[in-house]
């Protein structure tokens, strides 16, 4: 999204993060992601992905896809000791 007002990006490049593609989102709202990220991103067929989304002043700002299964490790890794604490 465009920077307004000479407010900086979510994402920089110093946060490892790099444009992979531009796609075009249909008249259905669906979009395709290209055979190779897939392919690098290990994503086949019936994969489930999280979408998140940052916001800088009430808009959204980038948006990310992650496999539910990293998703579900990270919050256990970062969840699990303290639950463990608590319990």
């Amino acid at each position: 999204m465009a920077k307004k007002n000479g407010e900086s990006a979510c994402c920089t490049p110093s946060s490892n993060c790099k444009v992979e593609s531009i796609i075009t989102v249909d008249e259905r709202g669906q979009m395709v992601l290209p055979k190779e990220l897939r392919q690098r991103a290990n994503i086949g067929a019936g994969d489930k992905l999280a979408v998140a989304s940052w916001e800088v002043n009430g808009e959204v700002c980038c948006i990310t896809l992650m496999k539910v299964e990293d998703l579900v490790e990270m919050v256990k890794g970062r969840l699990g000791p303290v639950m463990k604490e608590i319990l």
